[in-house]
């Protein structure tokens, strides 16, 4: 159904009490496998994605008859999922007794769910130490190809400020990635 319908058309029928419940499933057909890899680029662990991913969508059930229409949709998503995984993150920092970066390197390398060469391995690295916006920004735009002008409506970031986040994530990413990779010892604080 998602395919057939704008998203203008699905926020109708969404706001219709008879289609509801159908354009809210043709919501989750377009937008949970990229809201998914949005999240699980920010908390690394598959389970950790599959649970905010819930959360988002349970989210976005109950607030779409509020939705303003200032944004597009998609970046309304994407403002809930991001919000939910920063939240998520800095939760488990304040309660854990473990280092979180360090938690997400370690499953990076030792994963079921990922499946990298070396080089990617190597890029996970250098993007997770990244600031938290810097790594937001470089995913969106390097896996995206999210234009900014889409991450200023749910970052509430100028473009040009995106622009210089991902241009330094870039020439971080850059300077880590040229330097030997040690598995066994590498702290992305």
């Amino acid at each position: 159904m998602s395919g057939e319908f704008t998203d203008e058309e699905l926020l109708a029928r969404f706001r219709n009490s008879f289609t509801k419940n159908q354009a809210f499933e043709a919501i989750l057909d377009k937008y949970q496998k990229r809201t998914y890899w949005h999240i699980r680029r920010i908390v690394i662990d598959h389970d950790d994605a599959d649970d905010l991913v819930q959360n988002t969508f349970i989210k976005v059930w109950e607030n779409l008859d509020n939705f303003k229409e200032n944004s597009k949709l998609f970046t309304w998503i994407y403002r809930i999922a991001t919000n939910e995984s920063l939240q998520f993150l800095q939760k488990k920092r304040t309660v854990s007794l473990h280092d979180v970066d360090q938690e997400m390197l370690e499953k990076i390398e030792s994963g079921a769910y990922f499946n990298g060469n070396d080089a990617e391995i190597k890029l996970q690295h250098a993007i997770l130490t990244l600031p938290e916006k810097q790594r937001i920004v470089f995913n969106l735009r390097y896996y995206d190809n999210m234009k900014y002008e889409d991450m200023a409506e749910f970052t509430d970031t100028s473009v040009g400020a995106l622009k210089a986040s991902y241009h330094h994530a870039v020439k971080k990413i850059e300077e880590f990635i040229s330097r030997p990779l040690n598995l066994t010892n590498s702290n992305p604080s």
